[in-house]
């Protein structure tokens, strides 16, 4: 009887313990492949069919073998290089937007595929009518939530369904104990409380208990470590602005050039705010726009304090109170200038597909592991910019040898990736 007791004791611990593994699991696979997703693919792929930067990801797994996907996740122009006509086709029907090499393995790509996959299977793609513009939608990005919720009810029902089993199988092993002692003639005592054979489960089984409590406080550790990197990363943060602009008019309908704004990008370390004056270089005659009417357009008039009819200035003049959205701290050395006119790095590449937004937001993690992984990804363009005339004349043999034969070489082997060029 002893031993049917053990039994029964270690037979639910163990399925209790595969219950509670196979849930965390299945949720840290989901949660992983959404992280991957923002990470590397959400500034210019939707998870569903819009198309921004590039195309959406939606059935993609459907279409491509995935040993050619894992290709051209980790090296589009390589693949396109070695004359695959497959990747050539790709690259033209996309006006030739060159994808950067990202640095993912098989089974990250793996995961983000499967969550792309689980998000359309659940709940397909609604175009957000107040955005105007082909965005994820926000049923794509609460999906994996709304899943690891789920998963976490189903884990708490099984822990409580099994609890019951455990409390019946107390009551018939009691009862087994019983007929037993009666068979012998002896007398037998009560059964002990739920409570109380849990304290004496855990006096006998003093390892398990220890092993049991370093793996909580590992998972408490873990989940403390998660929150703390995510301490001052704002990936999505999409403030309301006094004047509603729509970058998706401007920048996308319109074609205006990022730099004619943000005029100091080009030649500065900081983008800039726009001046209201160069607003007004448009709008001193155009008084109306097609999504906000006149109400927004006047705002800028009565911060100029500007008399659209006689087209004059008043003395009364206040600043426009835009609100930030992309926030470095204070130690971070970055030079807008440094990537825009000599890396020639396209304005997406850090704040997403800005021409398809209506409102201004974050889209990447600007951390500094972001930063580094661009910085070991990307080739430096030297050929026809004095600014690395010098550097490639001191270039290490091994490097100019390696630059000639494929003409290539990365930012993180001209010491992009050392402490002092960001931080000094």
């Amino acid at each position: 009887m002893k031993i049917l007791s053990v039994r029964l004791s270690s037979f639910v611990l163990g399925l209790l313990s595969f219950i509670f593994l196979l849930g965390t699991s299945s949720a840290a696979v989901a949660q992983d492949g959404e992280k991957l997703f923002k990470s590397y693919c959400a500034a210019c792929h939707s998870a569903g069919t819009a198309s921004l930067v590039g195309p959406g990801l939606s059935g993609v797994t459907e279409l491509r073998e995935m040993e050619w996907l894992y290709k051209w996740v980790k090296d589009s122009q390589a693949l396109i290089k070695s004359g695959d006509p497959l990747a050539i086709e790709v690259f033209e029907e996309y006006n030739k937007m060159i994808m950067p090499a990202q640095p993912v393995s098989n089974e990250e790509i793996d995961a983000i595929f499967a969550w792309v996959d689980e998000q359309n299977a659940a709940k397909p793609e609604v175009a957000s009518a107040a955005d105007g513009a082909a965005t994820v939608s926000g049923d794509e990005v609460s999906g994996a939530s709304d899943s690891s919720d789920q998963t976490t009810y189903i884990v708490l029902v099984v822990i409580l369904v099994l609890l019951v089993l455990i409390s019946i199988l107390r009551t018939v092993q009691h009862s087994l104990k019983l007929v037993e002692a009666r068979k012998k003639g002896e007398d037998i005592s009560e059964p002990l409380s739920m409570w109380d054979s849990f304290k004496s489960w855990i006096t006998n089984n003093k390892t398990i208990v220890a092993l049991i409590g370093i793996v909580l406080i590992s998972l408490v550790l873990k989940v403390g470590w998660d929150a703390a990197l995510n301490i001052g990363v704002y990936t999505g943060y999409q403030p309301e602005q006094p004047i509603k602009f729509s970058h998706k008019l401007h920048a996308g309908e319109n074609g205006i050039d990022c730099n004619y704004c943000h005029n100091t990008a080009a030649i500065g370390k900081t983008a800039g705010i726009p001046a209201a004056s160069t607003c007004m270089n448009c709008h001193t005659y155009i008084s109306e726009g097609p999504q906000y009417g006149k109400e927004e357009i006047a705002k800028i008039y009565a911060a100029l304090d500007f008399d659209p009819v006689t087209k004059s200035y008043g003395p009364n003049q206040k600043p426009i109170k835009w609100v930030k959205v992309h926030n470095l701290p204070d130690h971070v050395y970055f030079n807008h200038s440094q990537h825009v006119t000599v890396g020639k790095i396209a304005c997406q590449t850090c704040h997403g597909p800005v021409e398809t937004f209506t409102v201004g937001k974050q889209v990447n993690s600007l951390t500094m592991g972001w930063c580094i992984d661009c910085h070991r990804e990307t080739n430096v363009q030297m050929d026809g910019s004095g600014y690395y005339d010098e550097i490639h004349k001191r270039l290490p043999d091994k490097l100019k040898e390696e630059y000639l034969r494929d003409g290539t070489i990365t930012v993180s082997e001209l010491g992009g990736i050392e402490c002092a060029k960001c931080h000094y």
